[in-house]
């Protein structure tokens, strides 16, 4: 650990990547929080019960590409 501080030590203005690192952590973590309170409520109904809607749009894709790619 020594080895660690005595380098960090050597180097100049190193103080000020702790900050920001800081900072851009809040920045994101408010972006996100905003996103989520701003939501649109029937967005996040159809994402929660997407998986279980048994749509099968993606078996019937999935068969498609595979389908072209045998041509």
């Amino acid at each position: 650990m020594k080895i660690v501080i005595h380098t960090l030590e050597q180097i100049n203005g190193v103080e000020i990547y702790p900050i920001i690192s800081l900072i851009i952590f809040f920045v994101f973590f408010i972006i996100i929080g905003i996103q989520v309170f701003t939501a649109d409520k029937e967005y996040i109904d159809e994402m929660k019960n997407m998986p279980l809607d048994g749509n099968d749009d993606f078996e019937e894709n999935f068969d498609n590409q595979l389908n072209n790619k045998n041509l």
